[in-house]
């Protein structure tokens, strides 16, 4: 959950402003707008490696499953918080694929 409190966003929201300007900028050297992708997950990745080098010195199995864990869980929110309003508002303006209105419907009768 990212929700963490305000005296560690202080900490990290201006180390995490310096990256994200450094991957943009980045990022635009290349000639495509996805470039972005492969600089944020190496940055990801190799963040989490860091950290668990740092503070475990080997990896072990309960370390991949917390932090393939965590790393599904920022997929989720971000999907859920972002990609939910963002799929809803391509529905309202291009109109929804006709199956699910009667999947729906059959759900509504259970």
């Amino acid at each position: 959950m990212p929700y963490i409190v305000p005296k560690d966003r202080k900490v990290f929201d201006p180390l995490i402003d310096q990256l994200a300007e450094k991957i943009v900028a980045e990022a635009k050297g290349y000639a495509y707008d996805g470039a972005f992708a492969g600089l944020l997950n190496y940055t990801c990745t190799r963040l989490a490696l860091k950290i668990v080098r740092l503070q475990f010195g080997k990896m072990r199995y309960w370390i991949l499953a917390i932090v393939t864990g965590t790393f599904k869980n920022v997929a989720d929110e971000f999907y859920r918080r972002v990609g939910v309003p963002y799929e809803d508002k391509q529905i309202e303006k291009s109109g929804d694929v006709d199956l699910y209105k009667e999947y729906k419907e059959e759900i509504d009768k259970i």
